[in-house]
């Protein structure tokens, strides 16, 4: 069987990243991925500021602790003020531009009115409370390289430089179909024999979370002659087609016959529990110069369905939108639990995290138990063959790196 690393090695090879961008509002770039990088044309903050309410001074006046200035002027922020006379003070509002003259600013809980004038109860060392222009951001400094996925910071940091658009990968058009007999849809009467089709909408939301665009082709018949057909309409508008079922070798299992037929493919059995069968390959358009569309082919057990997008799917279609690192973020953690009878494939176990920081097993490990995914905060990447016993550190992956 083929090791998880090697797999999502050959899958991340064969991706090519799209090269068609478009400009969209900066408001409306969440999620997306930059497609080129970005940088400063102006200082960050352009001027000096005060960063509290209180009173611009000149630090020479203040140096006995116990000032009384006259207040001079008032400057709410967005209102330039006049030039900082000796032995005066300016009334400042947070973010308010630092008058001409001024080199500190001491908070108003140091101060206190008395009439016209103000008395300072503190000696400010000179920028006390400033904040200096360029200090964030310098014009030309690079802000957002290529490859970036927007989140709302990476917004309001292209925001404050003042990029109301951005250029971002076109969005992946994704094609999904599921195949089996047996699958009904929610609402429906089940007949005997029959289960709802849970894996249509995990698997949409999983795509809708990385924003791609999706048609989705509903259930496919269990025959080869709708298998082909649904796989030669799908690949004319798509960059990637996504089945669920059918990707074993049995006599009704019609993915394998379907995509040799039309393309190309590759079944790989991996060394990954829940999950161990994968195909992949390409769906040839119907005019040659067309090029091609990526096929993924997932099992049809809930668990191994998720579990197999999260760690193949996922890390594919990042790279299709240009996305450089697409390695999640694991920690180490103490577990609170034994696993005594390790498998000998890599096990993705079903976990979430104590009060005290141990991270607990949800007791059904089943490929079936979508139960499991809810109870859980992530997954334990635990090697084949690895025991676990109360205290051992595990790799922890938390379902925030893997469903964004």
């Amino acid at each position: 069987m083929l090791p998880v690393a090697d797999a999502l090695a050959l899958l991340l090879a064969a991706a090519q990243p799209l090269t068609e961008h478009e400009i969209v509002p900066t408001l409306s770039a969440n999620g997306r991925v930059l497609a080129l990088a970005q940088s400063s044309q102006l200082d960050v903050p352009p001027m000096d500021n005060t960063q509290m309410d209180g009173y611009a001074v000149r630090s020479a006046d203040c140096s006995d602790g116990a000032a009384r200035l006259r207040v001079a002027q008032r400057i709410p922020a967005g209102h330039v003020g006049q030039p900082l006379l000796p032995g005066t003070a300016a009334r400042i509002f947070t973010g308010a531009l630092i008058p001409d003259g001024a080199d500190a600013v001491v908070m108003q809980e140091q101060c206190t009115a008395d009439g016209d004038d103000v008395i300072v109860a503190h000696a400010p060392a000179s920028g006390e409370w400033i904040r200096r222009r360029g200090e964030d951001i310098r014009a030309g400094d690079d802000i957002l390289p290529a490859g970036t996925r927007l989140r709302a910071q990476e917004l309001g940091l292209a925001a404050s430089v003042g990029l109301a658009t951005l250029p971002v990968v076109r969005k992946v058009k994704v094609a999904v179909f599921f195949t089996g007999d047996e699958l009904a849809m929610p609402g429906e009467v089940l007949k005997p024999g029959a289960i709802y089709n849970s894996n249509r909408f995990t698997l949409r939301g999983l795509l809708e979370n990385l924003g791609c665009e999706i048609t989705d082709y509903g259930i496919v018949p269990d025959t080869l002659v709708a298998t082909r057909d649904t796989l030669r309409r799908a690949a004319q508008e798509h960059d990637l087609i996504i089945t669920s079922g059918g990707v074993s070798v049995g006599e009704e299992d019609h993915i394998k016959p379907a995509v040799e037929s039309e393309g190309r493919l590759t079944m790989w059995q991996i060394a990954v529990k829940p999950g161990k069968p994968l195909a992949f390959g390409e769906v040839d358009r119907a005019a040659q110069n067309q090029g091609k569309a990526f096929f993924l082919g997932l099992p049809g057990n809930p668990v191994s369905s998720f579990v197999t997008f999260l760690l193949f799917v996922r890390p594919f279609i990042l790279r299709l939108q240009g996305v450089n690192s697409v390695t999640p973020q694991a920690y180490a953690l103490r577990a609170g639990f034994t696993w005594p009878k390790p498998d000998r494939r890599n096990e993705f176990l079903r976990a979430r995290i104590n009060a005290d920081g141990s991270v607990a097993l949800f007791p059904n490990q089943g490929s079936g138990v979508l139960t499991s995914t809810v109870w859980g905060d992530g997954l334990i990447d635990n090697p084949a063959g690895q025991a676990i016993a109360p205290g051992d550190i595990v790799r922890f992956i938390p379902f925030t790196e893997l469903l964004n």
